[in-house]
């Protein structure tokens, strides 16, 4: 490594907007499909970059588009069973505090025990935490946070 080259795993602009974009549209889309430039006024973000970044969480699997008039995005499956990680993996790639290709194949002991004690272990729990909460968890924050929380009523 050289020296004051940083080792840091960030969230581009295309992860941090697609997850804004997908919790927008599954709060959005309880009534069929929801225009792009709909989630892309709500979002302050461009329509354009919007176009290319469902495009690749339409090859994911993640959103299914309809064109036409009446078209729009809709998720592909229900909130409760789409990962942030499916999500940020679809955008970012692999989700690693170092570029694989840094390290070649280790050979050298203190990069093995590098990668075994310290950058695997971090990987792990990035992993763990953009596992553990889906789209649906992110929803009904939201929900909550806005006072949209669900009143039930007992007979």
């Amino acid at each position: 490594m050289t020296a004051g080259r940083c080792i840091a795993m960030k969230i581009t602009t295309k992860g941090r907007y697609g997850l804004r974009a997908m919790v927008d549209l599954a709060i959005n889309s309880g009534s069929g499909h929801v225009a792009l430039s709909e989630v892309a006024q709500r979002q302050g973000i461009s329509a354009n970059y919007l176009e290319q970044v469902f495009a690749v969480l339409r090859k994911a699997g993640l959103v299914k588009s309809i064109k036409g008039a009446q078209g729009g995005y809709i998720l592909a499956m229900k909130p409760d069973s789409i990962k942030v990680g499916d999500i940020l993996r679809a955008l970012e790639g692999n989700l690693s505090v170092i570029n694989e290709n840094d390290d070649g194949n280790p050979v050298d002991p203190i990069q093995i025990c590098l990668r075994q004690k310290v950058w695997d272990r971090i990987d792990e729990r990035i992993n763990s935490i953009v596992d553990s909460v889906t789209l649906g968890d992110l929803v009904s924050e939201y929900k909550r946070l806005n006072g949209w929380e669900e009143i039930m009523y007992y007979i």
